[in-house]
């Protein structure tokens, strides 16, 4: 039985797995230009003062370059709905685990002492004018 499967199969043979997704150069044009626009969009947006909303301007301008790198230079659009997902767990984990890490960062920061004690800027602004800069006292 085994010697007439080996007969009938030869070693050379294989399975065609065809080409991945081909796409054309108008979409990847199309999203470089994006791209580019957009990092000029967050340059502009640097020189204007929105106070707080400075950084979550950026950061959204930022995931919506990302999200464009991965749907069109990824292939993530064309790709199996399972990868997106990958892609999509991946990113919600990191900022799970950055939550986390600020939450933890939150709650001793109240014990981190700010500069020297009084006594000792003192001396050391005898003995070495401006060194270090504390929150005790602010150069002119």
């Amino acid at each position: 039985m085994s010697q007439e499967a080996t007969v009938n199969h030869d070693s050379d043979e294989h399975e065609e797995h065809g080409l991945g997704h081909i796409v054309g150069y108008g979409p990847l044009f199309g999203t470089a230009f994006a791209l580019i626009v957009l990092t000029i969009l967050t340059v502009g947006v640097h020189a204007v003062d929105a106070g707080e909303l400075n950084i979550p301007i950026a950061l959204s301008i930022a995931g919506f370059k990302a999200t464009l790198v991965c749907l069109y230079f990824m292939h993530l659009r064309w790709d199996r709905p399972f990868n997106g997902l990958m892609l999509v767990g991946s990113i919600v984990f990191a900022a799970l685990l950055m939550v986390f890490v600020l939450m933890d960062s939150g709650q001793y920061s109240p014990q981190i002492i700010e500069g020297n004690p009084a006594g000792v800027q003192l001396k050391l602004d005898d003995v070495a004018p401006g060194a270090p800069i504390t929150a005790y006292k602010q150069l002119d």
